[in-house]
C-alpha cells in the first residue's frame, strides 16, 4: 500500500486512516494531546468523544472546539494533576477525574496500575456524547498499514481509537477485551504516534545526533565488538550505530518496554537492520547478561526513570575489564533556551525544564559523582546541548506543550506572538542541556 509522506501531520495519518476505514467520526483516547491538536482544532467534527489519559503537558487552546465533550483524566499527584487542573478553567464543558492516591510521570503504566477506574469512567463518558456519534462498525477484527499507520481492529459498536501512549509498557492492552464490549476498538501504532514519534523525531535532530556520535566515539568500539544499549526505546540510536560502526559490530538493544521492543525491532527490519541489532526483552535494573560480556555498554535518557545507581552498576558489571560505560541522562538543574522575545516573568517558567524524575533517577550533575561512585573510572564529562528548530516535528511539540500547559489565555497569545515574530526571522529554535559521561571499568588488582 502507498505510504503518505513523513512529513505530513498525524492529523493528515489520521484523517486518510478514517476514509480507509469508511469512518466518519470517532472517539478517541490519548495520553499526548499533541497527536490529536491539529485534527481537534481543524476537524472536530471528526472527533466524538476524547479522554486525555494522564496527559503531564497540555496546550487547551486547539481543544477549544471538542472541550464540551473531552474528559481528562489526571494522577492526584505530579504533572499530570497540575496540567490538567490548569487546563480545566480553559476547556468550558470539560470533565475532570482524579484517580486518587496515584502518580503519573510521563512513563506510568496507568491501564495496568488502575484500569477498571479507568476503563469505567473512559466508557461511561463516552457512551454518554449521544448527538456527538461515533460511526459503527461492523466487520471481524483484523489488522492492517495505511498511512504508515498500524492499526488492529476488534470489538463491535461505536468507533474507539486508541492512540500509542508515550513510554507505557503496557500500552491499553489490559483494557482491550473490556473496551471491547463496548466499542469497536482501534489500536494505532507505527512511528509517526505517540513516543515512538517523539524519540523518531529527536534523533533527526543534527545536535542530538552530534551529541550521540561523541558519546560512541568515547566508547570506542572496534570492529566486531559487541555492544549494549540499556533502554533502546524506539531503537533509532541503535540503527545510527548499526550505520556508524560498520556491518560486524555486534548489537543488543534492550528495555523492558514489549511495545517499545517490536516497534523498534519492526522499524529496524524496515531499514534493513533486523540482522544486524537484536532487541532482548531486559530491565535497566538486573540486566540479563552474564559479567563482562560487552565490549561497551550505554544508555541515554533511560536513568531519569529507574533506579540509577543499580542501573550504573549493573552496566558496569556486564562491561569487560578495561571498556567503557556511557550515559546521558536530560537536565532538570539547568535552564532551556526558548530563542524568542518574552516578558520576563513568562521567560523564567519556559526556562525551567520538566521537573520529571522518578525518586531514585538521576536528571541532574549529580551523574558525574554517581558513576565514579559506581567504581568507573576515567570518567569523563560532556555536558552537551540539544537544539530543536522544527516546530512541527513531535518532539518540538512534546517540549512545548509543557510551557503552554501552565500559561494563561494573555500569556499564550504572548508566546504565540514572540513564536511568529522569530519564525519571520529565521531564528525560532529551542535548545536544552544533557548530562552525558563515559567512565571506564578498571582492570581487576
Amino acid at each position: 500500500m502507498q505510504s503518505i509522506p513523513s512529513e505530513l501531520s498525524a492529523a493528515d495519518r489520521l484523517i486518510a486512516l478514517f476514509d480507509h476505514l469508511a469512518i466518519s467520526a470517532a472517539h478517541i483516547a490519548t495520553q499526548m494531546p499533541g497527536d490529536v491538536a491539529d485534527l481537534a482544532a481543524c476537524s472536530p467534527e471528526k472527533i466524538s468523544g476524547l479522554v486525555l489519559c494522564v496527559p503531564t503537558r497540555l496546550d487547551p487552546a486547539p481543544f477549544a472546539a471538542v472541550a464540551g465533550r473531552m474528559l481528562m483524566i489526571a494522577g492526584a499527584l505530579g504533572l499530570t494533576a497540575a496540567t490538567t487542573e490548569r487546563a480545566l478553567p480553559r476547556l468550558p464543558g470539560a470533565q475532570r477525574i482524579v484517580l486518587a492516591g496515584y502518580d503519573a510521570p510521563g512513563w506510568a503504566d496507568v491501564v495496568r496500575d488502575r484500569r477498571d477506574e479507568l476503563v469505567a469512567a473512559l466508557s461511561a463518558h463516552l457512551l454518554s456524547t449521544g448527538e456527538h456519534c461515533a460511526t459503527i462498525l461492523d466487520r471481524p477484527p483484523a489488522t492492517g498499514l495505511h498511512a504508515d499507520i498500524t492499526y488492529r481492529l476488534l470489538g463491535r459498536g461505536p468507533v474507539l481509537v486508541l492512540l500509542p501512549f508515550f513510554l507505557a509498557p503496557s500500552q491499553w492492552e489490559p483494557a482491550l477485551e473490556l473496551l471491547a464490549e463496548k466499542f469497536t476498538v482501534l489500536v494505532l501504532g507505527g512511528a509517526h504516534l505517540g513516543g515512538v514519534a517523539a524519540l523518531e523525531d529527536r534523533a533527526r535532530a543534527p545536535s542530538y545526533r552530534a551529541m550521540f556520535a561523541t558519546l560512541i566515539d568515547f566508547l570506542a568500539i572496534g570492529p566486531g565488538e559487541r555492544v549494549l544499549d540499556v533502554g533502546c526505546g524506539s531503537g533509532a540510536l541503535d540503527r545510527l550505530l548499526a550505520a556508524r560502526t560498520g556491518p560486524t559490530t555486534r548489537i543488543v538493544a534492550s528495555d523492558l518496554n514489549p511495545f517499545l521492543l517490536r516497534e523498534a525491532a519492526s522499524l529496524a527490519t524496515a531499514e534493513g537492520l533486523a540482522d544486524r541489532i537484536e532487541f532482548v526483552d531486559g530491565n535497566a535494573e538486573a540486566l540479563p547478561f552474564g559479567d563482562a560480556s560487552f565490549d561497551g555498554a550505554f544508555s541515554v535518557t533511560v536513568l531519569e526513570e529507574c533506579d540509577a545507581d543499580r542501573a550504573i552498576a549493573e552496566m558496569l558489571r556486564v562491561c569487560r575489564p578495561g571498556r567503557r560505560v556511557g550515559v546521558i541522562v536530560r537536565s532538570i538543574d539547568l535552564p532551556q533556551h526558548w530563542n524568542m522575545q518574552v516578558p520576563g516573568p513568562l521567560r523564567a517558567r519556559a526556562e525551567t525544564p520538566p521537573q520529571s524524575v522518578g525518586t531514585k533517577g538521576v536528571a541532574d550533575a549529580s551523574l558525574y559523582r554517581r558513576m565514579r561512585t559506581a567504581g568507573l573510572v576515567d570518567v569523563l564529562a560532556f555536558p552537551s546541548l540539544v537544539t530543536l528548530d522544527r516546530p512541527s516535528g513531535p518532539i518540538w511539540r512534546y517540549r512545548e506543550d509543557h510551557v503552554l500547559a501552565q500559561l494563561d489565555p494573555e500569556e499564550t497569545a504572548q508566546w504565540n506572538a514572540a513564536k511568529q515574530e522569530a519564525a519571520a526571522q529565521g531564528t525560532l529554535f529551542t535548545s536544552h542541556a544533557m548530562h552525558c559521561a563515559v567512565g571506564t571499568r578498571p582492570h581487576q588488582a
